[in-house]
């Protein structure tokens, strides 16, 4: 049965990789033919939108499989210089790395922040724009995750107790003066990592702690998430959504959620909206008005780029986070051992929830300041953002006018003396609403 089992999987991985690989090809093929220049001496328009549909669909089905690059621009001084930024891994794990952002010919900032990226099918890159915006005040870095088809089997497991401890070895490295921000997925974790910490060596805990748009409690607002985590059983979910990497990629054998699969019931939520950016792409490329860094490109540039999961990873997550509730319940365990989330006493702790994000409802990520049960009321923050969706809390517009500052202020307070500490900012002003972009459809991408 196991055998059969894994021989489904291996031919099912297969067929989809065969799906993309063939598209892309006719795309091409599409490209390459409507564009001899002899059809140019024909006045049918067809030949123009043959060769626009072509290239966006040679490009798009091309993306699946290449890990996007961070393209950080260059951070300006108060000079007015330009310093190249320079990504560069600290600590290099098998399925991790923990990445530093180096800011050429500066000295390193006071603020040190470590971005948790999520991982939920896509790359870290998906913080592009919140390390961009981060760079100029504070020395950024990031959870690094690798594409699990590119891990060998040797490698061994990969599932949330690892995710947990890399967590733990990265904050431990970084030391005490370090500011975690976790978005959505690994928020649960992060704090749980904390604990950890806060046990086992309480002088490798991070100064602050916050949590932006994560399933702390996932039962405290209903999502079509949290749905479908409780409508289905792990058997159902091991058997339907599991499959074993072909033999194209060196982690040929390993069982994992196939990022293309992700991808399809990302695209099966919005397929409209989907349709019609690709519709307007491909008149926009048949009129020459399209350009190589457009809108439509840039965002599914890193939409399209999926990456795989371990399997043990994706159903822990499902199973311990969702189902079980064991971050809720404060019943976690890594390894074996318990993880009380009350340990947490010299770390503040900060949430921030979009009023208006379906992936991660308001009342979830709050959830952690009543667990957090050692830490000082006078320590603990929440933000509330009016009109912003998941994506937005994060890289939109919200996190760039509102969020971002309060985040700032809120690591600045914890180096302050405590009679100064103080906002510069109040947390209720007046907000520029993010739009219905593609990005504000799409923010399942960052589940």
């Amino acid at each position: 049965m196991a055998t059969y089992k894994g021989l489904k999987g291996i031919i099912s991985y297969d067929a989809m990789e065969t799906i993309r690989n063939t598209n892309e090809w006719v795309g091409a093929s599409a490209r390459a033919l409507s564009s001899y220049p002899a059809f140019a001496l024909l006045p049918n328009p067809m030949f123009k939108l043959m060769s626009a549909w072509g290239r966006v669909t040679e490009r798009s089905f091309a993306r699946m499989v290449i890990k996007p690059d961070w393209e950080i621009p260059p951070i300006v001084s108060e000079e007015g210089q330009d310093h190249v930024v320079y990504v560069e891994p600290v600590i290099e794990r098998p399925f991790g790395d923990l990445v530093h952002f180096r800011v050429a010919r500066r000295e390193p900032l006071e603020r040190k922040v470590l971005l948790v990226a999520p991982m939920s099918g896509h790359y870290a890159t998906l913080l592009r724009k919140t390390v961009t915006s981060l760079l100029p005040d504070c020395e950024v870095y990031v959870t690094d995750w690798h594409n699990a088809r590119d891990i060998p089997v040797s490698c061994g497991k990969f599932d949330i107790d690892d995710y947990t401890q890399y967590l733990v070895d990265f904050i431990r490295h970084l030391g005490p003066d370090t500011n975690v921000i976790a978005v959505c997925q690994p928020a649960p974790l992060a704090l749980a990592a904390t604990a950890l910490l806060a046990e086992e060596d309480p002088k490798a805990q991070p100064r602050s702690l916050i949590l932006i748009g994560g399933p702390i409690d996932p039962d405290a607002a209903a999502t079509e998430v949290t749905d479908f985590g409780n409508r289905i059983t792990m058997g159902e979910l091991d058997y339907l959504m599991i499959q074993q990497v072909g033999f194209k990629y060196r982690g040929a054998g390993r069982m994992v959620y196939p990022g293309l699969a992700q991808l399809s019931s990302f695209i099966a939520m919005n397929a409209e909206t989907h349709a019609k950016a690709f519709l307007d792409k491909i008149f926009a490329e048949a009129r020459g008005q399209a350009s190589e860094g457009d809108k439509h490109n840039t965002f599914y540039d890193e939409y399209l780029a999926v990456m795989d999961m371990t399997a043990e990873f994706y159903l822990s997550t499902v199973e311990r986070i969702f189902k079980e509730r064991e971050i809720a319940k404060n019943c976690f365990t890594v390894n074996g051992k318990p993880v009380d989330l009350g340990k947490i006493t010299d770390v503040a702790v900060m949430t921030v929830e979009g009023a208006n994000d379906d992936i991660s409802a308001p009342g979830q990520c709050v959830a952690a300041l009543a667990l957090c049960t050692g830490v000082p009321e006078s320590r603990k923050t929440q933000h509330l953002e009016p009109g912003a969706g998941h994506y937005g809390i994060f890289a939109g517009k919200s996190w760039r006018l509102n969020i971002r500052p309060l985040v700032l202020d809120f690591i600045d307070e914890q180096v302050q003396p405590k009679g100064q500490r103080r906002r510069r900012r109040s947390s209720g002003g007046p907000i520029e609403q993010d739009g219905n972009s593609p990005s504000d459809h799409d923010a399942k991408l960052a589940v």
